[in-house]
This record gives structure tokens, C-alpha cells and sequence, in this order.
């Protein structure tokens, strides 16, 4: 066992394939950060000009927001033990599998961050510590007729992608360590590196930190069945009320590339995280940048 009070917590950055937690200033045991009985949550529409590349802005048109730059709503794209196809855990780190019929299947490079939930007595979720943070891919399929966002989001058990390493969140507010951190994307084909997502830092989410945090919690309360959107609290409820989430918090918006080019078999996928203040927005390692690599089949 690693004592992690020998690190600041600012530099410390941890590979949970391999690792397990308690608590990030005591030692490492007990569950892994992405796992089975974390319920799966994205948010729709949190960067603008994303909805509207990906074609997708028409589901959203009767959903009514509190500001015109706000979020459309959250999706499940994994639910613990729940029997249709959400109930499978479809996350991986090396490969995407395409669904076998033509799907039009896009990169979707987000942040993803390991949320702890907590409940009252009625079950209403009144609080969401973020503890980590990492990147990833909501690959999503342009499904023409779907009702719901969740049925674009899981076909196989790899058919979202995770980065290699997690980074812990000092605090979630600005003056932390996500103030600093950029998203970019890629996808290289025959042999070509193509930009696909636009280069964009953390704090250009249209809601981030405490706003994000609010917003997140009364969905999850409130958010009715209506349109392409589900009820949260319900799913909570038919999942036993999970403690933690791993809550996907919006695509950026596409390159040309990546708005006019489906992926393809033995396409290579790469969704990067990284510290502007040490590093470039490239594939070359650092210590404080995540790496997600996927191989597409």
C-alpha cells in the first residue's frame, strides 16, 4: 500500500486499472474508480455548437431551459443490473467495437468525473463530491428514429472509451486544478492524425463546477420522461440508489474533420487531457496528462 499523504494531492495521479481507493489522503482499497455499481450519466449539450453539428439539436426542440446556454438534460448510458441494454457495462480503455449494422458512430471526446452522491432520508440526492477526473468517449451513433439519447450511447461492452489515468480534483471551483486543463481529440486514419475535436479548456463548459454541480442535482431530482429525456430519479431508484457516478459532462464541439467523418474500422481514437500550463495538446506523454487511446474494430 502507497501512503498517499507522502504526495500533494495537486501532483498525485493514479492508475485505477491497477489501483484501489479508500479515501485519496489515506491509502488505497476497496472499490475501483470505474466499476459496475457506479451508474453511468452523461449531460446533453454543454458546449455549444456540439448539438448542432452532431445533427442532434432537432431531438432537443420542445425541452425548455432555465437559461439559453444551459445544458438539455442528462441520459443514462449505464445502469447497475438493470435488465434492457443499459444494464451492460460498456466502458473500456483499448478498443471500440462498431455496431454491426451501419451506425454513422462519432467520437464524442468528453471529461468524465468520478462523483460520490449523497442522499436524504427521502432519497432526494442532495450533494455530488467530485473526487476525480479523466478523459473519455461517448461514442454515440446517429440512430435516425431513436426516442431516447440512451439508445444511441451502448451497443457492446466497449462501446465507450476511458483514458488511461485518473487525476484527482483538489477542489471543484475555480482556483483548482481543472482551471488549468484542455480537452483535444484525434483520430488517425491510414496513417493520418486528423484533429477531430476542438482544442478547448475545461472552463469553456457552458455550466462547470458549482453550476454544473447544482444543475447536475436537480436533474437528477426533477428531470422528467419527456421527449429524448429520462427519469433520473427513477433509475436511481431501480438501481438501489447508487453512491457513486460516473457523470460524462458534454462533448466539445467538432473539427471538420470530426463533424463530416464517421469512424471506420482500424480507425485509432485519442481523447487527451492535459495541463496547458506543462503540456501541448499532442500524443506525446506527460505526467500530467491523460491519454485515451482506442483502437476501433
Amino acid at each position: 500500500m502507497i501512503p498517499f499523504s507522502k504526495y500533494p494531492l495537486k501532483h498525485l495521479l493514479i492508475n485505477f486499472s491497477e489501483l484501489y481507493y479508500e479515501d485519496y489522503t489515506i491509502g488505497m482499497k476497496g472499490i475501483s474508480v470505474a466499476h459496475e455499481d457506479m451508474i453511468g450519466l452523461g449531460v446533453a449539450g454543454n458546449f455549444a455548437h456540439h448539438l448542432e453539428q452532431a445533427g442532434e439539436l432537432k431531438d432537443f426542440e420542445n425541452v425548455v431551459t432555465k437559461e439559453p446556454d444551459a445544458p438539455k438534460g442528462i441520459f443514462p448510458f449505464y445502469l447497475p443490473r438493470h435488465e434492457s441494454f443499459l444494464g451492460l457495462f460498456p466502458v473500456e480503455k483499448e478498443t471500440l467495437t462498431l455496431p454491426s449494422y451501419e451506425a454513422n458512430a462519432q467520437v464524442e471526446p468528453e471529461i468524465a468525473i468520478h462523483f460520490k452522491i449523497q442522499y436524504d432520508e427521502d432519497h432526494k440526492v442532495v450533494g455530488l463530491d467530485a473526487i476525480a477526473f479523466t478523459s473519455f468517449n461517448d461514442c454515440t451513433i446517429r440512430k435516425e428514429g431513436a426516442k431516447k439519447i440512451s439508445e444511441k450511447k451502448s451497443w457492446s461492452n466497449d462501446s465507450k472509451g476511458i483514458g488511461h489515468k485518473w487525476i484527482p480534483i483538489d477542489r471543484f471551483s475555480s482556483g483548482g486544478i481543472m482551471d488549468h486543463y484542455h480537452l483535444c481529440s484525434f483520430v488517425e486514419r491510414d496513417g493520418i492524425l486528423h484533429t477531430y475535436g476542438v482544442d478547448t479548456p475545461l472552463i469553456g463548459y457552458s455550466y462547470f463546477y458549482e453550476k454544473l454541480v447544482n444543475w447536475l442535482i436537480e436533474k437528477m431530482n426533477e428531470q422528467e420522461d419527456f421527449g429524448p429525456l429520462e427519469d433520473i430519479a427513477a433509475h436511481l431508484k431501480d438501481c438501489d440508489y447508487p453512491h457513486e457516478a460516473l457523470i460524462t459532462i458534454g462533448a466539445t464541439a467538432y473539427a471538420d474533420f470530426g463533424e463530416k467523418n464517421y469512424l471506420q474500422n482500424a480507425d485509432e481514437i485519442y481523447v487527451i487531457a492535459y495541463d496547458a500550463r506543462h503540456s501541448q495538446g499532442d500524443l506525446e506523454p506527460s505526467d500530467d496528462k491523460v491519454i485515451l487511446h482506442q483502437k476501433v474494430s
